[in-house]
């Protein structure tokens, strides 16, 4: 399992230190989990889905049937890329593409 944690988390593009605050544990504390000498309880596996993990992987060895396998690639490289982002960048991420967003429509219904 700490195997699959450390290929998730580098799928994500995260460093152990940047998952380890995104999952609220110590470097120290992941760094076990990876090597398997600890055991990843579920409010940080709750919070690594959150920031992309698949958590079905992690804990089975089979990954999730992911709704990405329907985007488009550029949809595809915005998500990938929204997910090596800071927690706060990301929020300024999601308000400036909200933002577009509704200036687009709003040029649609011209």
């Amino acid at each position: 399992m700490g195997a699959r944690l450390q290929e998730e988390r580098q799928r994500v593009g995260l460093t152990q230190g940047e998952f380890a605050e995104k999952i609220g544990v110590a470097k120290r504390t992941l760094a076990g989990y990876e090597a398997g000498t600890g055991e990843i309880g579920a409010t940080a596996l709750d919070a690594a889905r959150l920031v992309g993990v698949d958590v079905l992987y992690v804990v089975s060895g089979i990954r999730a049937p992911t709704p990405e396998s329907s985007l488009s690639e550029p949809e595809a490289r915005l998500v990938e890329d929204f997910r090596k982002m800071r927690s706060a960048d990301q929020g300024s991420a999601q308000r400036m593409v909200s933002a577009l967003a509704e200036t687009s429509a709003g040029y649609d219904a011209n």
